[in-house]
This record gives structure tokens, sequence and C-alpha cells, in this order.
């Protein structure tokens, strides 16, 4: 038990350091249970989303500039607070920017991205037609996973932009967005291919575009999903009839 611990502290500490953050001071320690810790990671969500929106979408996008909540605005190049219409009926919610949407300030420009940009496409509209964002607005050194502490900081710009936006379907590319979103920990191949319920906003969890770049074969669950999404949002795709 004890080397467990130990071996805990060290990961996290090694995490953290790899975010930004030079000094962890340590007041009081106890032993955390899965049971405890989830308890604990529900409540921090609830806290984040309870939130009050005031102000603008444009007023969001400035604070977001300003951030220094976590240590990852000590290693970014540039914020990407996300971009897109501002009334999109549909917005689309990554999990973090990369090299290129760190270097550019806009969300999925590199190789993901250029795909991403086919995916909508693929069903009549156009980037311009829609909302993309990331759950964090830095980039990870190193695109390493986001920390539980840095999702917990980032969260309320992203759940203050939906409220803006007010879509009325988020389709979730990848695990972690889908999972953070749902505050569940099942697969994205068990989540993607249906809605589920986003605070009264249907949510189409499909795979990560990067993902697709390596996994071709994934390409046809996405199709299907972005298909339920048209009919949802009563969108008819160019080229195909109710019968494809």
């Amino acid at each position: 038990m004890k080397n467990n611990v130990i071996n805990s502290m060290k990961k996290i500490i090694e995490m953290e350091r790899l975010g930004g953050v030079k000094e962890i001071i340590v007041k009081d320690f106890k032993v955390q249970t899965a049971k405890d810790a989830g308890r604990e990671k529900s409540q921090r969500v609830k806290e984040s989303e309870s939130q009050e929106v005031s102000g603008s979408l444009d007023d969001v996008s400035k604070n977001i500039e300003r951030c220094q909540k976590c240590g990852l605005s000590q290693t970014r190049t540039r914020v990407v607070p996300g971009e897109g219409d501002p009334n999109a009926q549909l917005m689309f919610i990554g999990e973090a920017p990369g090299r290129d949407e760190d270097a550019q300030g806009r969300p999925f420009v590199g190789r993901a991205g250029q795909l991403l940009t086919k995916i909508i496409e693929s069903i009549g509209l156009k980037r311009k037609d829609v909302f993309i964002a990331n759950i964090l607005k830095c980039r990870p050194p190193g695109n390493r996973n986001p920390l539980p502490t840095e999702v917990v900081k980032c969260s309320p710009y992203l759940l203050e932009q939906i409220k803006f936006i007010k879509p009325k379907v988020i389709c979730a590319l990848g695990k972690s967005a889908a999972q953070t979103l749902l505050n569940t920990e099942m697969a994205i191949s068990r989540l993607r291919g249906e809605f589920h319920d986003y605070h009264g906003i249907k949510l189409m969890p499909t795979y990560h575009p990067a993902y697709l770049l390596r996994n071709s074969s994934g390409k046809k669950d996405v199709w299907e999903d972005m298909k339920k999404i048209a009919e949802e949002l009563k969108i008819k795709i160019p080229g195909k009839n109710k019968s494809e």
C-alpha cells in the first residue's frame, strides 16, 4: 500500500511538472479511494457547470486570451479559443490543441483539421457554418493527455461558449472529449453511433480525425454518425437519398 501511494505521488508530481508547475505544497495528505476520487471529480465538474454565464462570446475569448489559471499558460505559444458561427446549430469539440493549432491560434488546422473540414463538407456544410472548439484552450507540452486539474480549470470557458452558441447538436471528437463531456469512462466505440443528452443538447460522440488518419476503417463509422447528425438537423446531404 505504501509503495503504491509513493508511486502515485511521483506520477502526479511528474505530470504537474510537465504541465509547468514548478512548486507543489502539500498541506494535508490522505489516501483517497477510487470511489472518493470519482465523487470528488463529479463534484468539481458540477461546480464548473454551475458557474453563471455573463458578457458575450467575444468576452469569453478575451478571457481565454488572458488566462493564467494553470501551467499551460507558461508553455503555450498561443491560446486557441475556438472559431466559427456564433449561432451554429452544430458544434464540434475536441480534446486540446496540437502543435499546428498552438502556432496559429486556431482549432483543427493540421492534418486532422483538414480531415475534419472534409467531414463537415460531407454533409453539405462548411467550417464557417459550425463552431469548432476544444476542452483545453492551450496545448499540453508534447501533446500529452490533459491533466484532470487542467480540465477542471478550463472547462468553464467551454461551458460558457456552449451557453452562448446554443447548438442543437454537439459532436464530441474522440474518447477524451466524449468521456469528459459525458462524465463517463465508457469506450468511444460504445459511445459513438447514438445521441446522448448533454444538458438538453443532443451529443454525438465519434472518432477523432487523428484516429482516422491511423485507422481508415473508422471512416465508415464516422460517416454513419454524421448522417445521423445531418438527419437530426434536417440537413439534406448533397448527392444522397434516403436509401443511402
